[in-house]
């Protein structure tokens, strides 16, 4: 079959990058998608169980961190359009190890930047290079405003600020060669599939096992949450309407303190668990405050709306009861994550 697009998919095996995969293969059965992951502890395979047999699929284990391979990849499945996920995204473990957020979020966006310059060359009309990214490189807000495309950057952690690095690339890439760019920054994403030491399904795990709930500080950091799949349609959208050389912020109009946030994921467990009412928020404990940790994220996604449609398709009580039915019916790949043998699959499926 002559496919009309291949594009390929960094970090594809992750949490926003297997809903990216699973939405274009499905949408567009023209495409050939290549899922390039290096599977690290946030990348699982059986996120994409349900569609590794489609034909317009293919996976490579590559880390984007060496450049020699990612040309080899661009060149044996002739690459023409590329959607840039792959990303050290936890801000804890920036803290703890940041050289490792350098190297695969700096130089491994430009070792893939890089692969498609050269495999791409003179012509660039037909091609598309989405580098996805994060609100957090806007820095921290006060009790109002809103992050718009026009706001200066201030990343404050090591994890914002390689993001910050990678964004800034990009354009450069843009403004310098010509490269045909287009960036998205996001706020936070929940929904099924998502690694559990992230906040909702950790505390979503907790809860079922009645583990504490550590909440950092007196929870009154603010956050603006997304539906993942609403994202995943959002990089669609961008990717085939947006235009060249512009950002645009994707985000949800939906800000929740992290202890409201937490209290409302507790009351929906106890009902759908049937335990006691209240039962779950005793379970809450304060932890010593994340070091550099921003107040506020509030994303101004107007431009998105305006030039190419683009809204949320659902609510967040229609989400996150979705959420957590989804983690409630599999725990097998809770216990899967947990205990590392997730990498079973990829062993089982490619030796």
């Amino acid at each position: 079959m002559e496919f009309q697009k291949r594009i390929l998919v960094t970090g594809g095996a992750g949490f926003i990058g297997s809903h990216v995969v699973r939405r274009l293969l499905t949408t567009y059965p023209m495409y050939q998608l290549i899922n390039l992951d290096k599977l690290t502890y946030a990348g699982n395979l059986e996120n994409l169980s349900d569609v590794a047999d489609l034909p317009n699929y293919q996976f490579v284990k590559v880390d984007i961190q060496d450049l020699d391979a990612v040309r080899s990849v661009f060149e044996t499945y002739q690459i023409t359009d590329v959607i840039h996920l792959a990303a050290e995204s936890h801000v804890d473990r920036s803290i703890e190890g940041p050289l490792e957020f350098v190297k695969t979020n700096v130089l491994g966006t430009v070792n893939v930047l890089e692969a498609a310059r050269t495999c791409w060359g003179a012509d660039l009309s037909n091609h598309v290079f989405h580098h996805v990214s994060t609100d957090e490189v806007y820095g921290s807000l006060g009790e109002t405003g809103y992050f718009t495309e026009e706001t200066p950057y201030d990343p404050r952690s090591p994890y914002s600020a390689s993001k910050a690095a990678s964004d800034h690339f990009v354009m450069a890439y843009f403004h310098t060669y010509g490269m045909p760019i287009k960036m998205s920054n996001c706020s936070n994403n929940y929904g099924s599939h998502h690694f559990p030491e992230k906040l909702i399904p950790l505390m979503i795990n907790n809860i079922v096992h009645g583990k504490e709930l550590p909440v950092y500080g007196a929870g009154s950091n603010v956050r603006d949450w997304l539906w993942v799949e609403d994202h995943a349609a959002a990089i669609d959208a961008i990717f085939h309407k947006g235009r060249l050389g512009e950002s645009y912020n994707v985000g949800g109009l939906n800000e929740w303190t992290n202890l409201d946030l937490v209290h409302r994921l507790c009351d929906l467990m106890d009902v759908k668990l049937e335990r006691t009412e209240g039962i779950s928020r005793g379970l809450i404990r304060f932890v010593k405050d994340r070091a550099g940790h921003d107040m506020r994220y509030a994303i101004d996604a107007s431009k998105l709306e305006e030039e190419i449609g683009w809204k949320p398709s659902i609510t967040f009580e229609e989400g996150l009861s979705k959420t957590i039915d989804w983690y409630l019916n599999n725990p097998d790949w809770i216990a899967h994550v947990t205990s590392g043998a997730y990498l079973d699959y990829y062993k089982k499926m490619y030796g």
